[in-house]
């Protein structure tokens, strides 16, 4: 018998609606079920190996962490990843679709409903319960004849849907409201009920509110959610979190420069150095100098990293890394970014612009071939030092070279990984997720004169079981459960 299920949209971007679907899938698995996640369609930079060898969104895969089941493609099945300002790479059940500007995906979208649907069915035969996330938002009339993420999936699914409001951001009455009165009736038979979040105060100043909101709507009004500050803990989806400023630590003995070029991937890598302590993560973005007294500067992984190499190289940050190095301080550079680090970028096929050749920073002496595959692998090993390491590979490219033979790590069968220079101040690597471990994310902090206080594994779970808790508090959840089928 196929599993029931829920979805959740939003009334915009960012109202909080991964965060909500990960809090429920905790507690909904405490309570004995089992939870599958599920977004068709998400637009993201930041992706994780499933289980079963593909790529998807990070938020799902924290999603799948939630609900204590492993990660799969099925729950991500349409992964957009933005390449340029009207371009992205499609990503279909964990493997490259197409490339396609933003045009050209509205007309393939019917072509992968099918896709979503089976993925959708997949998931619903092996779970007590589905959790769906939408996209964006559900009042987005311009996009709503080939939607596959919102109302679009929700009428094809036959799926009930609760919607979310985002009160930090103000007018959360008129966009809940308004949410109702631009959709098609038909649209807003499915949603049975709303959900108010990030709310700040007394909660009874709000009751007349939700009230309004369920008389204008004729939806049930299923709870008032409090902001939730340990959300910080927990990976960043959205690129707006680059955005926000970063927050004084006057007790940290070691600065980290991570450079934010425009098509930065996976810059959740560094949330597990920014959440030590002693660790004060400096996002430097085009426009501002990298702090001369950082002392590792990281270049992160990118969707476009010869188009990154040249923000880089355009914002100056070519002659700072030099004076840096010069300074006797140490370069990190994670996929994208190891890339850049070596002599040579070839892309003979125009994988990643153009087809050339480009001149890389010239710090390690590796050249990288971009081809078409893409390779994808969840992976453990050790690093030179002997620190343990678990994360995974998502990279189009082959780099080899003489820098080679100073690898930094090796994977579990011996395999060497990565490359260094002589001096071993500038370090290239494939993997991501590299300093979830405990590990080897202390190796890294002794190379400055560190030393970690906090266990990334469990701060991770303690936040999701606070959330869930959270959630349980302000949300009737029992009620939620009856409109799901």
């Amino acid at each position: 018998m196929a599993a029931p299920a829920l979805m959740f949209q939003g009334t915009g971007s960012d109202v909080g609606k991964s965060l909500i679907v990960a809090g429920l899938a905790r507690v909904l698995s405490t309570r004995g079920l089992k939870v599958a996640p599920f977004k068709p369609q998400n637009m993201s930079n930041n992706a994780a190996v499933a289980k079963d060898g593909g790529e998807i969104s990070r938020a799902q895969a924290l999603q799948a962490r939630a609900a204590r089941v492993a990660p799969s493609v099925h729950m991500n099945p349409v992964l957009l990843k933005p390449q340029s300002e009207t371009g992205a790479q499609v990503i279909v059940q964990g493997r490259v679709y197409a490339r396609a500007t933003a045009a050209e995906y509205q007309k393939i979208k019917p072509e992968l409903m099918p896709r979503v649907l089976d993925s959708f069915a997949r998931l619903k035969q092996g779970a007590d319960i589905v959790l769906v996330e939408g996209a964006g938002s559900a009042s987005e009339t311009n996009l709503r004849q080939n939607d596959i993420a919102n109302m679009g999936f929700a009428r094809a699914a036959d799926v009930p849907v609760v919607l979310i409001g985002d009160i930090d951001r103000g007018g959360v009455i008129a966009s809940l409201v308004g949410t109702k009165a631009v959709i098609a009736p038909e649209d807003a038979a499915l949603i049975r009920g709303f959900l108010v979040n990030k709310f700040r105060g007394d909660p009874a100043l709000f009751a007349d509110g939700m009230a309004q909101i369920a008389t204008m709507t004729g939806w049930q009004a299923l709870g008032l959610v409090p902001f939730f500050p340990d959300a910080r803990k927990l990976p960043a989806e959205d690129s707006l979190a680059l955005d926000v400023a970063d927050p004084e630590k006057p007790n940290a003995t070691i600065k980290v420069a991570v450079l934010i070029l425009p098509h930065i991937a996976n810059f959740d890598d560094l949330d597990p150095l920014d959440a030590e302590p002693s660790v004060d993560v400096v996002r430097v973005h085009p426009g501002m100098p990298i702090p001369p007294d950082a002392d590792l500067i990281v270049i992160g992984g990118s969707k476009s990293t010869v188009a990154d190499l040249a923000a880089l190289r355009a914002a100056g940050f070519d002659t700072d890394i030099a004076a840096h190095l010069r300074r006797g301080g140490m370069v990190l550079g994670m996929c994208g970014g190891y890339q850049m680090l070596g002599r040579v970028l070839h892309d003979p096929h125009g994988l990643d612009g153009p087809p050339g050749t480009t001149q890389g920073l010239g710090l390690l002496d590796v050249v990288t071939i971009f081809l078409p595959d893409k390779h994808l692998a969840v992976v453990e090993g050790r690093s030179v030092d002997g620190a343990t390491y678990t994360g995974f590979e998502i990279h189009k490219g082959v780099t080899e070279g003489p820098d080679r033979t100073r690898p930094f790590a090796h994977f579990a069968d011996g395999m060497p990984e990565g490359a260094q220079s002589p001096d071993g101040r500038v370090v290239g690597t494939y993997l991501h997720g590299l300093f979830v471990d405990d590990s080897q994310r202390a190796a890294w902090l002794r190379r400055f004169g560190g030393k970690p206080e906090i266990a990334y594994h469990a701060t991770i779970e303690e936040t999701l079981d606070k959330l869930a808790a959270h959630l349980e508090a302000h949300i009737n959840v029992d009620r939620l459960l009856t409109l799901s089928r």
